[in-house]
């Protein structure tokens, strides 16, 4: 028979802690993903399914069933529908199914690189739904993988795997403390003959998005939402493009310049 939840008591806080305590959440290797979508594609890129957490008190979807009855769903737990909606963040309580998944390493050896390589570095994102929204754009348009870099939102919070949709699962995502991982590993990929390019963008950039070659191996650079690009950061790009704007708004915002600059990375590759 599976453990049931039915009270607030230790094993719900401890999974009530993997929605708002990062550090918790990094100890324990793992983090909650609610929502049809993002679970299916969990199980179906082969990310580690830790918990299946359900309700108990109805009649579950052939989805749902599905889930919990797939060999390697891992421990099954039946919950009250008021605790689950807490858990699943859902105030109308229409939660049937949520699912703890076991964190992939902060390894920048899982972005796969090569002449194509497209990849996506974020300069110290303060939003998880920004992380999950330039995590989707990168799935859409055919982007090898984003990293994070500095003191960032977590990759993993809540807000950001909800906010791609599901490509967090399909898209590799790294978390690394600084800029100079990150250019250790360009150097590293340069000298085993992958010329990655590193750009940079900025209202003040030196050439149009639609002048650059973007079919070359790029590692787009964004900038933190407020600040922009840290200096370091600055430093290390090759180049610096400007995306035309017209009409009253100065700068586009971090998510929305990097769809830009993704989606013209595909044009130009098709």
């Amino acid at each position: 028979m599976p453990l049931r939840i039915t009270t607030r008591n230790a094993r719900f806080q401890l999974l009530e802690t993997l929605l708002t305590n990062r550090t918790k959440r990094g100890r324990a290797g793992e983090f909650l993903v609610q929502g049809v979508r993002p679970i299916t594609l969990a199980v179906e890129h082969g990310w580690q399914i830790r918990t299946l957490l359900y309700d108990g008190d109805r009649r579950l979807s052939s989805w749902a069933r599905a889930m919990l009855d797939g060999a390697d769903a891992g421990e099954r737990i039946a919950m009250s529908p008021q605790l689950l909606a807490e858990l699943g963040e859902k105030d109308d309580g229409d939660v049937e199914l949520l699912a703890v998944v076991a964190m992939r390493p902060d390894d920048l050896g899982r972005l796969p690189t090569g002449e194509h390589f497209l990849g996506v570095a974020l300069d110290r994102p303060s939003q998880p739904g920004n992380i999950g929204a330039i995590v989707r754009s990168a799935d859409a348009f055919g982007a090898h993988g984003v990293v994070t870099t500095g003191h960032a939102a977590d990759a993993y919070d809540p807000r950001s795997v909800r906010a791609s949709t599901g490509s967090f699962f399909a898209t590799p995502v790294v978390r690394v403390p600084s800029h100079r991982e990150v250019m250790a590993w360009v150097e590293s990929e340069r000298a085993a003959g992958t010329p990655i390019v590193v750009v940079a963008t900025d209202e003040a950039g030196e050439t149009d998005l639609a002048d650059f070659d973007l079919t070359l191996p790029v590692l787009l650079l964004v900038g933190n939402e407020t600040v922009g690009l840290s200096r370091a950061w600055r430093d290390a790009a090759d180049v610096t493009l400007r995306i035309p704007t017209t009409g009253s708004a100065s700068s586009l915002n971090a998510a929305n310049a990097a769809s830009v600059v993704l989606y013209e990375a595909r044009r130009q590759r098709r």
